[in-house]
């Protein structure tokens, strides 16, 4: 298939890439590149060293002989989108181009604006420019499982079945998104659906828990190739920072009770299950969701399996909790059905002891790159 990954440069867009092209998809990326330039901004870096997206690109050439072309430009740019459809007229179009963070966009009401009008916005310019260029193109769009928050009643695949004085309906699942990135999601799938619904467009909303881990098996073919790590408390996941933390001594520091529980799924799922929507697209005017994620942790349960992994190398470290700078339940129900991609073949990679392990190695591999002011929180929701 021709298939375009928007923020092909990113933590999930770059392994994303290769892992398509590596099954022989004519591959490309479309990427801003300011993934990097945030690093600049907030004075932090990833942990494992990242080449240029040239250097990246040309080496995966040399060692497979599969060719990624790279667009460098912005989505919020609709000529630039526009003639990179014509070019390739793609057949999947997948969307990892926004600003991912929560903590980034609770920084103050520049970066709030900034998150809603370059995730929205971008997201609108793709839908036009699929019904203009390729109208039969499928969407595969990384949604949030954030979008939901935690509801005391379970979590379903984007509807819910409604019973309201005597009459019956499936509308989509009511949102509760936590933080102004979380919003802009909930805005991206009300407008992919509208879309949908009235120019006959095809779309796959991935609701995706906290993505960990490093490698892939096409990341790990040379060392040019591999992804990036974040840490800070800016843009690095929970795992990450636990993880970081007992490499250096540091104790492990839990946002308020810990209870917060959120699904969870290796990057190596994260892969797969964009080659499973794409092999299995939706259908015309179709606005379908799946929940991705494969297991579901509380905070506090990722603290202690980074104190036991630790500890198994030699490192003593402690959980201490901090006053939590967001504004969230940390006490929750949360239960969230997650059954249709594994009944399109997803085979999940598992959170073990060895998964976590091989993490924390290469943490250590490269702990001297830290900047251990990022690791504690300074952005507040409050």
């Amino acid at each position: 298939m021709r298939i375009i990954v928007a923020g092909g440069d990113g933590f999930c867009g770059w392994p994303t890439a290769l892992y398509l092209s590596n099954q022989g998809h004519e591959v490309t990326i479309i990427d801003s590149l300011i993934r990097r330039k945030w690093d600049q901004e907030l004075h932090s870096n990833s942990l494992v060293p990242i080449a240029s997206p040239q250097e990246r690109t040309t080496r995966w050439q040399q060692l497979t002989s599969h060719r990624i072309k790279t667009y460098i430009g912005d989505l919020n740019h609709y000529d630039f989108l526009r003639e990179v459809l014509i070019q390739t007229r793609p057949e999947a179009f997948v969307h990892f181009a926004e600003q991912r963070s929560a903590p980034y966009s609770m920084i103050d009401r520049e970066h709030a604006v900034f998150t809603q009008v370059n995730n929205v916005v971008g997201t609108l310019n793709v839908l036009f420019a699929l019904k203009e260029i390729a109208p039969d193109c499928h969407l595969i769009k990384l949604g949030t499982m954030g979008e939901y928050g935690t509801p005391n009643i379970d979590i379903e695949e984007g509807y819910l079945k409604i019973n309201h004085k005597g009459r019956e309906d499936i509308l989509p699942y009511p949102k509760q998104p936590g933080s102004f990135y979380h919003l802009s999601k909930v805005h991206d799938s009300h407008n992919i659906m509208f879309a949908c619904k009235t120019w006959g467009l095809r779309a796959t909303d991935l609701n995706q828990g906290v993505v960990y881990g490093l490698h892939t098996e096409e990341t790990l073919m040379d060392p040019v190739l591999l992804n990036r790590l974040d840490y800070d408390a800016v843009f690095g996941t929970v795992l990450n920072r636990f993880l970081i933390q007992a490499a250096v001594g540091h104790d492990l520091t839990v946002y308020g009770g810990g209870g917060q529980t959120r699904g969870f799924l290796n990057i190596m799922d994260t892969v797969r299950c964009i080659e499973i929507a794409a092999a299995n697209p939706a259908e015309r005017g179709e606005f379908r969701v799946f929940n991705q994620f494969t297991e579901e942790f509380s905070v506090l349960d990722l603290a202690h399996k980074v104190q036991t992994v630790a500890g198994n190398e030699g490192f003593d470290t402690h959980i201490v909790h901090l006053e939590n700078p967001r504004v969230e339940k940390e006490t929750h129900y949360y239960r969230a059905t997650h059954s249709k991609l594994s009944d399109l073949g997803l085979v999940p990679h598992l959170l073990t002891e060895q998964v976590l392990r091989g993490i924390f190695l290469a943490v250590l591999q490269h702990k001297h790159r830290l900047i251990e002011a990022n690791v504690l929180p300074k952005v507040t929701w409050k």
